[in-house]
């Protein structure tokens, strides 16, 4: 299958949806997850019924919700009617208008298969729970930003059926896991048809027995996302859960869902037809599809294993989000002898020769099996997500690489970006549109110097008036998830009706959201809780704080932080001050990152590969203030926010966690605080919203996902597929 768009992947419909005539496409809104980044599909889908879609927060349930009575009042809508026509028009115009897309105006001539992605998780929609935290973020926005720029790729996952868990937090802040049963005919994907017709089911072999895979779709814009699914009748009881949860703690079943991502992702593009002309790989779980690949190689063309390595390694891209040793994807030998002896021996792969391209240098004989090692021999291209980061991988991967092959290429890097649409805030895109017009996104899409004087010639009082809109909104999402977390936990009805008097969009606000382990140091701004709190509580400059975020089941030193940091706001002194929102989500994440004044980030360098939290925070012209670690190690120019010291590494943990707490003291109490509180006779802190335009004019476009893409297709995709019609 070449790259022409659409890329047609057939499904079965769900029997259960039935709508008016006038409203027949509604479905094809619902199926298409570009409703995430469009306000206008989004709004249309909330109008159906409010209080659904706050609960669900998913189209195919807003349609599946309606009976027969309950359609009469939106058919007879005429503003609804006029709405829903507009949009299918221009879904209809988005899929199929492809010639004036950045990439055919590039590849106009382009004749070669789409890039197949795979990667472990998606975060796409908070109703799709397919992803963890910030690598499933970063891949979903790939998707987006890929459909937008119109380059032809097809991704390909895992469906959970139990999804990453549902966090609660308890009274004295001990994280809760709770993995809720999805239903997947209620959510916007659908079965794809096979070839001969019924369900795609995928043949996978597993010592002494074959597991089917069933393949799914999501449609993200023009982009397919095949996500396949052990959990079927055919299957064993004892392998129906190897999709059961995203990131299991068991290494064997971890293993288990990753040979039937790799393995199984290669058979299902082979069923339908595609023909990829590179892979790409977003970090090492997805590497055995390098092997299901030397596996077809060898049996349809003569040649050695070297033949074949190379074969594969020529048309593969390797993504690490991987800055430490032990973060690496590794197996016990006898669990890779278990499983992929069989595979081996069966298919004429040598598994000798195998274990060796998974083991580091000098591992010896009971070295366990990396899959990053793995996907570093077998690419041709492989790239960090930050340069520091690159610069740490070539330290930590330089002698895998240059043992690869002959010309194998050094890692190189690729920062990772955000997708624009998906998080910029409500009121600062409606800021955007007033003074540009619908057309300001098309600045993210080729960078030509337009969009840093515009965003400098924001009027100060409008930008403010949209910050401290969407600071409000925030504020009222707070509220609501304070009182219903202590209603839970037994708090009185006064206790609750004080909750609505927490936060007030005048008083400063710093948020902290991400994964709760232990490098990130959520409790970094607790090292003095005497002076925190003589800043918290100052009265002419007070402060609030917001903390989210969730740590792995198995991370247990990652949760004691949480409960240490949930401690603290039981202290009379934070309370009211300090919050920990619980369940990190896409919906609460775009609100902090739209909504707070100052964005914290405070890793332990060089730990953080990237990070995009902090890109999405610039988008909305928050001000970040962060550890020289990742994105901002790039991003920091001196003018459009703060560094939290500078690159230096002292001789232990606790030294350099006492000298970074004190410089971030040191920033909040003389620099930061002081110019947010400094007003002109107009009311305004205009030395800020300098601040935040600056934020916004220098990092919004050099961070964004659509100058990923354009990077990756660019050094990565157009160079490994061969000629294709225009020039790299």
């Amino acid at each position: 299958m070449t790259a022409k768009y659409p890329i047609h992947i057939p499904t079965t419909p769900l029997e259960n949806i039935l709508l008016p005539d006038s409203l027949q496409d509604l479905d094809d809104l619902a199926f298409n997850l570009t409703w995430t980044w469009s306000p206008q599909t989004s709004a249309l889908f909330r109008h159906m019924d409010w209080q659904r879609w706050q609960h669900h927060r998913n189209p195919v349930e807003q349609i599946l919700g309606h009976d027969r009575h309950d359609w009469k009042p939106l058919v007879d809508d005429p503003v609804f009617q006029e709405n829903y026509q507009a949009l299918v028009q221009d879904l209809n115009r988005y899929l199929t208008e492809t010639d004036s897309s950045w990439f055919q105006r590039r590849f106009d001539n382009w004749d070669r298969g789409p890039i197949a992605y795979f990667s472990m998780e998606y975060g796409l929609a908070d109703c799709l729970q397919l992803f963890s935290g910030g690598l499933g973020v970063l891949s979903g926005d790939h998707l987006k930003a890929a459909s937008d720029l119109g380059v032809p790729l097809v991704a390909v996952g895992l469906l959970y059926a139990h999804g990453y868990f549902y966090q609660e937090i308890g009274p004295w802040g001990r994280q809760q896991h709770i993995y809720p049963d999805y239903d997947f005919t209620r959510l916007p994907l659908r079965p794809v048809k096979a070839p001969q017709g019924g369900p795609l089911l995928v043949p996978i072999e597993f010592p002494g027995r074959t597991v089917q895979a069933k393949v799914w779709k999501v449609q993200v814009g023009r982009v397919p996302l095949l996500l396949l699914d052990t959990n079927i009748q055919e299957n064993d009881p004892a392998d129906r859960p190897i999709t059961g949860q995203l990131y299991v703690s068991g290494r064997a079943m971890r293993l288990c869902q990753e040979i039937v991502l790799g393995i199984g992702g290669v058979r299902a593009l082979r069923a339908l037809g595609i023909e990829p002309s590179v892979w790409h790989l977003n970090e090492g779980h997805s590497a055995l599809l390098c092997l299901e690949r030397i596996r077809e190689t060898l049996q349809s063309e003569a040649g050695s294993l070297s033949d074949a390595i190379h074969r594969v390694r020529a048309t593969t891209v390797f993504t690490t989000h991987t800055p430490v040793p032990a973060g690496q994807e590794q197996f016990d030998r006898a669990l890779i002898e278990k499983h992929l002896r069989p595979f081996c021996d069966s298919n004429g792969v040598p598994f000798n020769e195998t274990l060796e391209l998974g083991t580091q240098p000098g591992g010896g004989g009971d070295a366990p099996f990396s899959l990053t090692v793995l996907a570093l021999r077998l690419s041709a291209f492989c790239n960090g997500v930050s340069a520091l980061h690159g610069e740490v991988s070539r330290k930590m991967w330089g002698e895998i690489r240059e043992g690869a092959g002959e010309g194998t290429p050094p890692i190189t890097s690729i920062t990772n970006g955000v997708h624009t649409p998906t998080w910029i805030g409500r009121d600062i895109r409606l800021l955007l549109e007033r003074l540009h017009g619908p057309e300001w996104q098309e600045l993210f899409h080729e960078d030509n110097g337009t969009w840093e004087p515009f965003v400098s010639g924001l009027p100060d009082a409008d930008l403010w008036e949209a910050h401290r809109t969407q600071k409000d909104r925030l504020f009222r999402v707070v509220r609501q998830q304070v009182r219903d977390q202590v209603a839970r936990h037994g708090f009185s009805p006064d206790e609750l009706r004080a909750t609505q008097q927490m936060f007030s969009v005048d008083v400063f606000t710093i948020g902290f959201a991400r994964r709760f382990a232990t490098y990130k140091r959520a409790g970094l701004l607790f090292t003095d809780p005497d002076r925190l709190r003589a800043l918290v509580n100052r009265p002419d400059r007070p402060v609030q704080i917001l903390f989210a975020g969730k740590s792995h089941p198995a991370d247990e030193p990652g949760q004691e932080m949480l409960e240490r940091v949930h401690r603290y706001t039981k202290d009379p002194f934070f309370s009211g001050r300090i919050v920990v929102l619980e369940n990190y989500t896409l919906g609460l994440a775009r609100h902090l990152v739209g909504g707070v004044d100052l964005w914290l980030n405070n890793p332990r360098r060089p730990h953080e590969a990237s990070g995009t939290s902090g890109q999405k925070a610039a988008l909305n012209g928050v001000v970040n203030c962060s550890i020289l670690d990742g994105w901002w190690d790039e991003g920091y120019d001196g003018r459009n926010g703060w560094a939290i010291g500078n690159r230096e590494k002292l001789a232990s943990e606790q030294e350099q966690d006492r000298h970074d707490a004190n410089a971030l003291y040191d920033l909040l109490e003389n620099e930061i605080i002081p110019l947010y509180y400094r007003r002109s006779e107009d009311g305004l802190p205009h030395g800020w919203l300098e601040k935040m335009k600056d934020s916004m004019a220098t990092l919004a476009v050099r961070f964004s996902a659509d100058r990923m893409l354009r990077d990756y297709v660019n050094r990565a995709y157009a160079p490994l597929s061969g000629p294709a019609g225009g020039t790299v």
